[in-house]
């Protein structure tokens, strides 16, 4: 399990006060009850982020760009009651998945920059579980943002731990263009053909696959067993990513926010299937019952529908 926070988690290793602004080096670590794919997930994917970014109930994190690439950038609003909204950007400068990424950060209330920072996050360990060791160099322009910083990152990075510990992944190579396995998933005449485990079929009764829109279906076992499901959708990035919340039912309760990205890979395409779920309990409860076997199934049957032999 993680490390709990203790008052030496990010602590100043070196600090200068000038005319100029205020600087400090801060250092952050946490051992994760999970994998390094898994943590890195959790770390660098939007609908993962927008799960643990809150550092308390009382503050609301609104996302209006999320693009995780060398170049691309995320853009949050962070709000509290009476209190001014605090402008979030960061941009990334450097991506290897499972080892390293570097971006930066300037927070912003008004019109006034509050402070630039320099992140970089190292990550390594085996499928028992991670270390993650983040290193922020921080410059304070309108104030000093140290302490902040220090508390902000010290909860976030514990929401993160608790995040990625309640993640199940899943990732395939689909021997396809990513145009094509996009198109059998975003079209809402095949996705039903293919979806779910080998010897499920999907019976639906509203599909909208565009932003703000659902699906709302029932899967049907091998048995005759019938499950449903409803999916919101909040996030297209046609050939990139979706995003979308799953629900036990036509509005039921939330169990997992869930995304998908494609990434092409020689030729052929990388599918990664993330969900956290709601709580811990029910992470184990569906590794319990074969989660990963059967999510592994259906994007086996992806991969026939559009490799067809």
């Amino acid at each position: 399990m993680m490390r709990q926070s203790s008052a030496a988690d990010g602590a100043p290793l070196a600090g200068a006060v000038g005319k100029e602004g205020r600087f400090a080096t801060l250092t952050f670590e946490r051992d994760v009850a999970a994998s390094p794919s898994v943590l890195w997930q959790a770390w660098t994917a939007p609908a993962a982020r927008a799960v643990w970014a809150a550092p308390s109930p009382s503050v609301t994190v609104e996302f209006l760009e999320a693009d995780t690439r060398i170049g691309g950038r995320e853009v949050s609003l962070c709000k509290v009651e009476g209190a001014p909204e605090i402008r979030c950007e960061i941009g990334w400068l450097e991506l290897r998945p499972e080892a390293c990424s570097v971006n930066y950060e300037v927070l912003s209330s008004g019109d006034v920059k509050q402070s630039v920072a320099l992140v970089t996050a190292n990550v390594s360990g085996t499928q028992e579980g991670s270390r993650l060791v983040l290193t922020v160099q921080l410059s304070s322009l309108a104030e000093d943002m140290a302490p902040g910083y220090r508390e902000g990152f010290g909860v976030g990075l514990d929401n993160l731990a608790d995040t990625a510990e309640r993640t199940l992944l899943l990732q395939r190579v689909i021997q396809a263009p990513r145009s094509i396995v996009w198109g059998a998933w975003m079209n809402a005449e095949t996705l039903p053909q293919w979806w779910g485990p080998e010897g499920f079929s999907c019976q639906t009764k509203r599909i909208d696959l565009r932003a703000g829109g659902e699906w709302v279906f029932d899967m049907i076992g091998p048995d005759g067993t019938v499950f449903p499901n409803h999916h919101r959708y909040h996030e297209i990035r046609p050939e990139g990513r979706i995003g979308y919340a799953l629900h036990w039912g036509e509005n039921g309760p939330k169990h997992a926010d869930a995304w998908a990205s494609f990434e092409d890979e020689d030729g052929a395409t990388k599918v990664t299937l993330g969900m956290v779920f709601s709580t811990s309990a029910e992470c184990r409860e569906a590794k319990g019952f074969g989660a990963v076997e059967l999510g592994l199934q259906t994007l086996g049957k992806l991969e026939a529908f559009v490799t067809p032999r």
